[in-house]
């Protein structure tokens, strides 16, 4: 009777170290997971977004250049008088020398020309060769005459260049009867893309891919369309094949676990290229890597809880009187390791009881101490006095709203047993960081009080890495201005706040003589400089943006028409100027469209289908200046 005494209650004492350890791991394995999920999510969407745009950028000038060439009257001229020249080695270095000047003017890798009346292939180093029908390495080149676009896409080896892999941009030259004369277009080596790609995927440590609507990898860190390798088969995305590539459009995501791998997919569809960017986030080694560590930390437990009940069981034999003393040494050294690693984790934890509204134990009772809440005090108002010396004031009424007795209990009591904020907190009263709080809600048996554990965790890192991707996302590549969603998201905010608030748009007059006269990158510079003066004719707080080519759109409150009309005054002289280029004084000028709320409209549409009535008017009556609407006041 007195062995099985002795058993029943060693075998209780390590039932108890076995539970309390097993639900305080999983309790923290989960809330370390969802956190895991989440950031996988933000950086994998935030990553899509950055390439896209860098994406987006790579191709537009390109696409751009074609178009302007396969607009040239003067290549089409050498098109017409082909037939006359075949033989002719002066006609051949004259169209050598036009493609070459392209291919050293905008830096690209491969600038050709082909006659559909021949068939010749003109290169930027003379004529190549002939495209005969039939060669494989010619079916781009007649699939394309075949089909109805104005422009497209290819990767292929350039022959003409060493059979380099390159991402050819087509585009079809037409004459005056609709015919077309020639394709002609511009080359950039893949490994240009491929370099960017690497770049993210070092950084953010996922894999990236640009594919094709049939499934074949165009472009990837080590891949490319040239090999024509089907991404989706035989892999972990197998499944996934049809939801991504029948959507045509928007963005989706996806967690999938297949062939031993697991993680997280995120696809966007890039209407101008006609391809997918896939972001791929691969979670299976933190898996395994998670449950080795859960498996070992359980065999410890094991090796511990035998270890345990031998001792126990040697010293209650021996020394009865001392069982009690040492069970309880064991516990709180458990006890104390589990704190220890608990805290290597997490800033603080602290334990509270909910239904007494009080500290749980001394530790937290300490704690709050340490921050100016007298011992003794209840906890909701230790709250209040933690959350006005420490907690950024906007931050501080929802802090109090999550964590106060009466609204944890209304949520325990509807089944939530997890609760968390982020918000900003200092040390200082000045400097402020990151602070997540993990809440969990649990009820004790004992005396069936509800109790929260509570576990600081800083994450100033990881909000400012979100903050910087944000940034990026919002910023108008060339010139550093907000873009034309963050333009309008910004300007729908403001709206919200009660006006009055002037929107003009602002164009540059005559931006196309500028790029003809003087050249694209004389053209952005102009761009730049244009964007730069209006930023600083405006305060910090009011938005500015670049909604696309050479127009712009600035929104501020203002006190009265008076003072717009004062403000466009001021950005007509200053935006009158001259700026010195290479290639001479280039002289320009501005048109404003002016529109103000709450008299010419209260949301964003309104304003800015207003506001061009008002630049039209200003274009139709010799432009350089600036236009209310409605004209009268």
């Amino acid at each position: 009777m007195k062995k099985r005494t002795l058993l029943h209650t060693n075998l209780l004492v390590c039932a108890i170290i076995v539970v309390g350890f097993l639900i305080t791991a999983v309790i923290g394995y989960k809330a370390n997971w969802d956190v895991f999920e989440k950031d996988v999510e933000q950086v994998s969407d935030l990553t899509m977004e950055s390439i896209s745009h860098q994406i987006d950028s790579n191709f537009t000038k390109p696409v751009n250049i074609s178009l302007t060439m396969a607009n040239d009257s003067l290549l089409k001229g050498f098109l017409a008088d082909e037939e006359d020249h075949l033989e002719d080695e002066d006609f051949i270095k004259t169209m050598r020398e036009y493609l070459d000047a392209y291919r050293v003017k905008y830096d690209y890798d491969s600038v050709f020309l082909v006659s559909t009346r021949t068939n010749r292939y003109y290169h930027f180093n003379g004529l190549d060769r002939v495209l005969e029908q039939g060669n494989p390495e010619n079916d781009w080149y007649y699939a394309f005459l075949e089909a109805g676009e104005e422009y497209s896409l290819n990767i292929d080896n350039d022959e003409a260049a060493k059979n380099e892999v390159t991402v050819f941009i087509n585009a079809k030259i037409t004459g005056q009867a609709g015919e077309i004369m020639g394709i002609v277009g511009v080359g950039f080596r893949v490994d240009t893309l491929q370099a960017l790609l690497r770049e993210y995927e070092e950084k953010f440590d996922v894999r990236a891919y640009l594919v094709a609507a049939d499934g074949t990898i165009e472009i990837s860190t080590d891949r490319t369309g040239y090999e024509a390798t089907d991404l989706f088969e035989d892999s972990q995305y197998a499944q996934l094949k049809d939801n991504i590539l029948q959507s045509g459009e928007g963005r989706q995501a996806f967690w999938y676990g297949e062939q031993g791998a697991k993680g997280y997919l995120a696809s966007q569809y890039i209407s101008n290229l006609g391809w997918y960017l896939l972001i791929d986030h691969n979670t299976a080694d933190l898996n395994r890597q998670l449950t080795l560590q859960l498996l070992g930390a359980l065999v410890v437990l094991v090796v511990v809880v035998i270890f345990v009940l031998l001792t126990i069981t040697g010293i209650i034999r021996k020394y009865n009187r001392q069982v009690v003393e040492l069970t309880v040494a064991r516990e709180q050294e458990h006890q104390a390791a589990f704190v220890k690693a608990t805290e290597q984790l997490y800033e603080n934890i602290y334990e509270l009881d909910i239904t007494h509204n009080r500290a749980a134990s001394e530790a937290t009772e300490a704690y709050f101490e340490s921050l100016g809440a007298p011992k003794g005090t209840p906890f909701d108002e230790a709250l209040r006095i933690i959350s006005e010396k420490q907690i950024k004031e906007e931050f501080r009424q929802q802090y109090l709203d999550i964590f106060s007795p009466e609204r944890v209990l209304e949520a325990y009591q509807q089944g939530t047993e997890n609760l968390r904020y982020d918000f900003q907190i200092s040390t200082d009263g000045t400097n402020y960081y990151w602070m997540r709080i993990n809440a969990h809600i649990y009820t004790v048996t004992e005396d069936g009080s509800v109790r929260m554990l509570v576990y600081r965790q800083n994450i100033d890192a990881e909000k400012r890495r979100e903050q910087y991707m944000l940034d990026r996302m919002q910023q108008d590549s060339l010139s550093g201005l907000f873009n034309k969603a963050a333009t309008r998201e910004h300007i729908r905010s403001m709206l919200k706040s009660p006006g009055p608030f002037a929107f003009f748009i602002l164009d540059i007059d005559n931006f196309k003589q500028v790029n003809d006269r003087f050249g694209h990158d004389i053209g952005d510079k102009v761009l730049l400089d244009f964007a730069r003066t209006i930023r600083s004719q405006f305060r910090e707080s009011d938005i500015v943006g670049r909604i696309g080519g050479d127009e712009f759109i600035a929104f501020l409150p203002v006190r009265d028409r008076e003072a717009a009309e004062k403000k466009a005054q001021e950005l007509t002289a200053v935006l009158r100027r001259e700026i010195e280029t290479d290639a001479g004084v280039c002289k320009i000028a501005a048109s404003i469209g002016v529109a103000l709320s709450p008299q010419s409209g209260v949301d964003f549409e309104s304003l800015y289908k207003n506001a061009d009535i008002a630049l039209y008017q200003v274009k139709k009556k010799g432009k350089n200046r600036y236009a209310f609407y409605p004209n009268e006041p």
